[in-house]
């Protein structure tokens, strides 16, 4: 009887490893998920650049986004949704400022579908009265 549960045992520890070793594989040769992470990276990185031209045209400004997240900012997002990419975050002017959220839809050719912030700057509010794809909130 002892005999029998040790080759059971044997048995079942070689098939868990070959199990663990198939499956290890598999993740790692597989290159979508790294193939995912570089065109997020990359609408990301089209999306800081798209902030900066709406809300900081001639200043400085700290982000914080997906590529560079910020615990007390608050949780931020990229999500493709069916014709492109949201894209959630909060930026700053400066370190005596608040955070202040906003969310971008892009296009799947990563080109602005529509910008919303929550900012108190008149400016800000000034500019999206001109401009439709982009709305400022308080």
């Amino acid at each position: 009887m002892k005999q029998h549960h040790r080759v059971i045992r044997l048995v079942v520890a070689f098939a868990v490893g070959i199990f663990v070793a198939l499956y290890s594989f598999e993740r790692i040769s597989d290159p979508e998920p790294a193939l995912q992470r570089a065109r997020e990276e990359a609408v990301v990185i089209s999306a800081r650049e798209i902030l900066k031209f709406y809300v900081a045209a001639d200043r400085e400004i700290e982000i914080v986004d997906p590529l560079a997240r910020n615990r007390v900012a608050g949780k931020v997002y990229i999500y493709p949704t069916e014709n492109g990419w949201e894209v959630s975050g909060y930026y700053r002017h400066n370190d005596s400022d608040r955070w202040h959220p906003f969310l971008m839809s892009l296009s799947d050719s990563v080109e602005l579908v529509s910008l919303s912030v929550r900012d108190a700057d008149e400016k800000l509010g000034t500019a999206a009265d001109d401009d439709p794809k982009f709305s400022v909130s308080q």
